[in-house]
């Protein structure tokens, strides 16, 4: 033992000074690789998963909705025949079952058996072990510190010990328990035993192979929105980073990281499907991510070594800020979001309240033309705006978007237009039964308050049935789906538009 742990095992508990001294592999020869798969839905992260964990323990595997697979290389020492190897410094959250053992220098190293061993040291684990044997504690007695000796009988209900002259000590408070030693058994941190039988005796460089739980990512946008001539236009700038959780219960120090993108599927659990996530190189070459096919897959691989401790967030720069991307604001008002009907709808009355809100939206093209052009990983994008009157950054909504490759549309739903309402309701309905259709008259109004006119997108849901013709028109409709039309119309300052059509449904 060397002088820094005979110093540790004086000034510290037993437990602190066996966690500090037990023997684990050097940190300078190991070479940590760390590939993350994501089940995490963008922007569904709980703060709770940034704030420490009670105790330091790490939250169930299924906390944090994903994993990674651990690949670590470390010089070991083998034994000509058979010999044990311990691997400490694993991930708490590991899965056992996927762990894989080799020297590749030697292929005639086998493995006859593998354990992982995770009955960790704990204060409750310790007291079990003690019974009928002899332990120390000490509690606060009128601000002196004060200790009882003697064998521990039972730590149900606080603890009970018998002295050396038999006396029975019932202590319900105390402050510490002092134990001879730590039994056997227990260990202070997750460990793969390996029995192994080896034909060459030496120092030889091994690989460690497993997945653990307990580690995600997901992608963030931020964005800011300057506004045009016109209000609904204007440019947008556009940073990404990636955002790694680490709840593993091991920390990866100077490890080469990759990110898998893709569909991969998963026998155990089977809700534990990764969300597919693309991501494009950083353009200014200093050790960003680089893009790759990979199978049926992309791999992003990180151009330089990180870190990522345990109960730790970590964020990456995903690629470089791009500027001036043209933008257009639009207003959107749908008075119904009916479900789905496998039967017509023959009801006069649709069932559900009509809404009044009119959403704003933002959308912008992913094209190489507005300094974009590769593909964007689902993820969270907050959207802001910036104060002309104190050159302050406003936050004005975010939104989620899907994978969205080159050159296709990005739509943003920012929130609630203030200014501009809508009002839906229903002028005249007519069923026949025996001829097995219905007619139904709607009329929308949209007013707007603003000091300047606003166009308006009026999505209307013909919900009834799928056999559907619109028999007459105040206005100009676009067929959007089977069952979708919608209306483009422009509302004046201070004033009212009024959409009025009949349509018929057949079955």
């Amino acid at each position: 033992m060397n002088s820094w742990c005979r110093q540790a095992l004086r000034s510290l508990p037993l437990l602190g000074a066996v966690l500090l001294c037990n023997p684990s592999w050097s940190a300078q020869s190991d070479d940590t690789a760390l590939t993350i798969y994501s089940s995490q839905q963008p922007g569904a992260i709980s703060p709770d998963f940034y704030r420490p964990v009670p105790g330091g323990a790490s939250p169930p595997a299924a906390a944090v909705p994903g994993y990674a697979v651990v690949r670590q290389d470390r010089d070991v020492t083998l034994g000509s025949g058979r010999s044990t190897l311990r691997f400490t410094d694993v991930a708490a959250l590991i899965d056992p079952t996927t762990v894989t053992f080799s020297v590749p220098t030697q292929p005639s190293v086998r493995v006859l058996e593998q354990n992982f061993q995770f009955d960790l040291v704990s204060s409750s684990k310790l007291l079990l072990r003690y019974l009928d044997r002899p332990v120390t504690v000490e509690r606060d007695v009128g601000g002196q510190l004060s200790s009882v000796s003697g064998t521990l009988l039972s730590a149900a209900d606080g603890l009970v010990l018998r002295s050396a002259d038999g006396g029975i000590h019932s202590l319900q408070n105390f402050s510490a328990v002092r134990f001879p030693e730590l039994p056997g058994g227990l260990i202070t941190q997750p460990t793969l035993l390996w029995d192994l039988n080896s034909g060459v005796a030496g120092t030889h460089r091994a690989r460690v192979t497993y997945q653990t739980g307990g580690v995600t990512w997901w992608a963030d946008y931020n964005a800011l929105f300057t506004e045009g001539r016109d209000g609904a236009s204007g440019t947008l700038d556009l940073s990404a980073w990636v955002s790694i959780i680490n709840q593993s219960g091991a920390s990866f120090a100077d490890a080469r990281l990759k990110l898998i993108a893709g569909d991969v599927n998963r026998a155990q659990p089977p809700q534990a499907r990764t969300r597919e996530v693309v991501m494009m190189a950083a353009r200014d070459g200093q050790g960003g991510f680089e893009q790759k096919a990979f199978d049926e897959f992309h791999l992003y691989t990180l151009g330089r070594r990180t870190s990522i401790p345990n109960n730790s967030t970590k964020q990456l720069e995903l690629f470089d800020r791009a500027s001036r991307i043209p933008a257009t604001r639009k207003l959107v008002y749908q008075g119904l979001s009916p479900p789905s009907f496998g039967v017509p709808y023959t009801e006069r009355e649709p069932g559900f309240a009509a809404n009044t809100r009119v959403d704003t939206y933002l959308e912008f093209r992913n094209a190489s033309a507005a300094g974009l052009g590769m593909p964007l990983p689902a993820g969270r994008v907050r959207v802001s705006r910036l104060d002309s009157a104190d050159s302050s950054v406003e936050f004005i909504g975010e939104d989620v978007i899907g994978h969205t490759p080159k050159d296709e549309l990005v739509s943003l739903c920012l929130g609630s237009a203030f200014d501009v309402v809508g009002e839906r309701r229903q002028i005249e309905f007519t069923l026949n039964t025996q001829a097995r259709w219905a007619e139904e008259e709607i009329e929308v109004r949209v007013r707007n308050h603003r000091a300047q006119p606003a166009v308006v997108i009026i999505k209307e849901p013909l919900y009834r049935w799928t056999g559907w013709t619109v028999q007459s028109s105040s206005h100009q409709f676009v067929r959007d789906s089977a069952q979708l039309i919608h209306f483009d119309v422009t509302v004046p300052r201070d004033g009212e538009t009024v959409v009025r059509y009949r349509v018929r449904y057949s079955w």
